[in-house]
């Protein structure tokens, strides 16, 4: 059900459930137009269950977020795109090492609309041939949502270290990463990359300083991945760090960067690659500005950029409304 707030901006929501409520947060809550979004439970018959009790399978709830949107920034369309890519859609009985109905998957529409939208895209997945057995997802009216606990709310927030322990130990990167990375086919990509970009991507090369096209660039818009196309970084957190390669105080969207040690050259850095896409990106180093202190030196070689007045030409509108709003 959508509603307008007191400036006449449409707000809507949206429920997901996708096993652990940890790791359903992150993947929405940095995208443009996402106004909040909130662990709880839902979908069972006990009033007002704690977490205990819900992880017992006694109350019938399953863990899920609830997310408030503006659909005219991004609409419910591009969160059910988000929401399959989160989850193992095929396993009815939890997710990943997660086991029980407190960890079953489901898309609680609020408008027929909603349900409209949802089951089309549930519909293409399974046609799309990416999973070898049915999705098995359901899609069913909202229920009352119960707010989790504190402690559970952007959890990965306020334990980052333990967060990421449990993400990677639970098999859900490992398997968001076999079903969703965008497969390689190196002779293609040798025909549409030049010889740098070739090199800085599949082979983890890296540009001279003060050559690549976007080291001192000051054009607005945004950076994606010249191979897969993902958005990655913003001319509003670009800035000249001296060192002759793009400087970034933050990605555009984290969820779509992957870090890694890097102990080539007889140091220890940490390496920057895109999810989906899987290129070489750079690197990351703690020497950024204040408040972050992060510099994200990042090879113009891996690199596309998108105008601001071509953003939703190319499928990118979502992100106009950041530089509507700076102006």
């Amino acid at each position: 059900m959508s509603h307008t707030d007191s400036n006449g901006h449409n707000k809507e929501l949206a429920t997901f459930a996708g096993g652990c409520f940890w790791c359903m947060v992150s993947p929405f809550e940095e995208m443009p137009g996402i106004i909040s979004v909130t662990s709880g439970y839902t979908g069972g018959h006990t009033e007002n269950p704690t977490y205990k009790e819900v992880c017992s399978d006694a109350t019938g709830h399953t863990e899920a977020v609830q997310i408030e949107f503006d659909p005219a920034i991004f609409p419910y369309a591009k969160l059910l795109d988000i929401f399959w890519q989160q989850i193992d859609p095929t396993d009815a009985g939890g997710q990943f090492h997660d086991r029980g109905s407190s960890y079953r998957t489901a898309i609680f529409y609020h408008t027929e609309e909603q349900r409209l939208l949802a089951e089309a895209s549930k519909e293409q997945l399974d046609r799309s041939g990416r999973f070898t057995r049915p999705i098995v997802t359901p899609i069913v009216p909202a229920a009352t949502f119960y707010p989790a606990e504190e402690y559970h709310q952007d959890y990965h927030r306020k334990q980052p270290l333990r967060y990421k322990m449990y993400r990677k130990g639970s098999g859900r990167d490992a398997f968001i990463e076999e079903h969703w990375a965008v497969p390689k086919d190196l002779n293609a990509l040798k025909s549409k990359l030049t010889p740098i970009q070739y090199e800085v991507t599949q082979r983890n090369g890296t540009e001279r300083p003060f050559t690549g096209e976007y080291w001192d660039h000051d054009q607005e818009g945004i950076y994606v991945d010249v191979v897969s196309g993902e958005p990655l970084f913003s001319s509003l957190d670009k800035y000249d760090a001296g060192c002759g390669w793009p400087s970034f105080m933050r990605p555009l969207v984290s969820s779509r960067i992957k870090e890694k040690t890097d102990l080539s050259h007889m140091m220890v850095r940490t390496e920057v690659r895109s999810k989906e896409g899987d290129s070489h990106l750079g690197h990351l180093f703690h020497d950024g500005p204040a408040p972050g202190g992060l510099r994200y030196c990042i090879n113009s070689a891996a690199l596309r950029f998108v105008a601001k007045d071509d953003l939703e030409k190319e499928g990118y509108g979502e992100f106009r409304h950041l530089f509507d709003r700076k102006s």
